[in-house]
């Protein structure tokens, strides 16, 4: 089982505290996500992201969650079998762990690389698979963590902190 990790190093602190605290989230929402389904993929992101305006979480944080989300989304409908969104709301942040039902990634560290991508010659006509997905996630997330192997399934989890400068 191979691991990638990125903390935007201004938030190493806060997450560390985030994942010793033991703390209970306020809010919690399972989606699945099933395979091909393009109509419906990135409703679990929308829905997600008016419950964290409702919560008064600043426009450029919601922008941030919901690339984060579509593109994950994204990954789990093109690339795997199906999966499931489960979102945690807390009172400072949103903790989301994707799980896909596999096949698996044999290389993270290549798909962290802009450009590279396994999508199909289906996923692609469909204007998907350039490879950018990873990519963005990480762009915009205050911390990722990937597990995946070759025949099994892969797990993204993301912290985003809703004050950006603290």
């Amino acid at each position: 089982m191979a691991e990638y990790w990125y903390v935007r190093p201004e938030k190493e602190e806060a997450v560390n505290f985030f994942f010793n605290s033991g703390r209970k989230p306020d809010y919690t929402q399972k989606f699945e996500i099933n395979e091909k389904d393009f109509i419906h993929t990135g409703r679990a992101t929308a829905e997600m992201k008016l419950l964290l305006k409702r919560l008064g979480v600043e426009a450029t944080v919601l922008r941030r969650f919901a690339i984060i989300g579509y593109e994950a989304e994204i990954n789990i409908t093109a690339h795997s079998r199906g999966g499931e969104m489960i979102c945690n709301v807390y009172p400072d942040l949103v903790h989301v762990v994707f799980e896909d039902k596999g096949p698996g990634m044999k290389d993270i560290e290549q798909s962290m690389t802009p450009g590279f991508s396994t999508a199909d010659q289906e996923i692609r006509e469909l204007g998907f698979g350039a490879g950018l997905g990873l990519p963005n996630i990480k762009k915009n997330t205050d911390m990722m963590h990937i597990t995946s192997a070759e025949n099994s399934n892969t797990v993204l989890e993301i912290i985003v902190f809703f004050k950006e400068n603290e």
